[in-house]
């Protein structure tokens, strides 16, 4: 299925905004989801409304692509039955895990980057992808440790894991900064090592800093802000690397008016359009 959502910047839909969706119709070019929020048969019927008039990715969080534990087929079935009702232009998931012994943790999780990993996640999007009949896109972490087993940097973990299983890349511009900050690696060595042709979509969100033991300050990843001056540097710096790809505006804490998300995928959209125009 070849996607048709623009390499421009879209927002997520968030539950604050759905009246303003239905009466106001936002100029906004796409929209991206999360499935497992909208299971509520309200919610269903406000996306058949909304789907005619905006590209829709679904942004998954509850497969645990990365557990050991075999993939829910609940769960798989549940996504499947969602893709054929709305039809999303893209699907994604995490390189995380979020299940166990058959509970969920309701959490993303981190994987230690091994061989090992390797073959169980790459078996899971085999699985989800051969499931949905359709290719998904995968989306780094933010990460706060380090595994001494890894084998890998996870930049390279993520190129193996879409060559070995056929999926695309989410890549998620805030946590790659998130990511290099915590553990003191280049976040332009990190972006440098994502082909191109593998990312499908980025993401770009908020962080915090808090203080972490030896006057260390850690970024922690909570989307509920905006995002920061060194992130959108490092998004242009990205995007003049690989050119424009769809671009959202993830907010899902604190969550501001809908003014304020608009304004942000303004801002982004500035810089695609910048790339087009030198390429032009």
């Amino acid at each position: 299925m070849i996607s048709s959502i623009p390499h421009t910047a879209g927002i997520g839909l968030r539950v604050p905004h759905y009246s303003h969706f239905l009466k106001e119709r936002p100029s906004v070019t796409w929209i991206e989801v999360c499935p497992e929020n909208h299971r509520i048969g309200v919610r269903q019927k406000l996306l058949d409304d909304l789907r005619s008039d905006y590209p829709l990715s679904a942004h998954g969080v509850g497969l645990s692509l990365g557990g050991a534990d075999p993939l829910s087929q609940e769960h798989l079935q549940f996504l499947k039955d969602f893709c054929l009702r709305f039809e999303p232009d893209l699907v994604s998931e995490h390189v995380a895990w979020a299940r166990h012994g058959g509970a969920f943790l309701n959490d993303l999780l981190p994987l230690p980057y091994t061989e090992e990993t390797l073959v169980i996640i790459v078996n899971h999007i085999h699985q989800t992808q051969e499931f949905l009949g359709r290719r998904i896109v995968v989306e780094n972490p933010s990460s706060y440790l380090c595994f001494e087993t890894s084998t890998m940097t996870e930049a390279d973990f993520m190129v193996a894991v879409a060559n070995k299983s056929g999926c695309g890349i989410l890549l998620d511009v805030n946590n790659v900064y998130v990511t290099a900050h915590n553990h003191g690696i280049d976040a332009d060595t990190y972006i440098q090592t994502i082909p191109s042709h593998l990312i499908e979509e980025i993401h770009l969100a908020g962080h915090q800093r808090v203080n972490a033991p030896n006057n260390q300050t850690l970024l922690i990843d909570h989307h509920g802000a905006p995002v920061c001056e060194a992130v959108w540097k490092l998004f242009e710096r990205t995007i003049s690397l690989k050119g424009p790809k769809p671009t959202l505006i993830e907010w899902d804490t604190d969550v501001p008016s809908i003014d304020v998300l608009l304004n942000e995928a303004h801002l982004a959209q500035r810089i695609l359009e910048k790339k087009d125009q030198q390429a032009a």
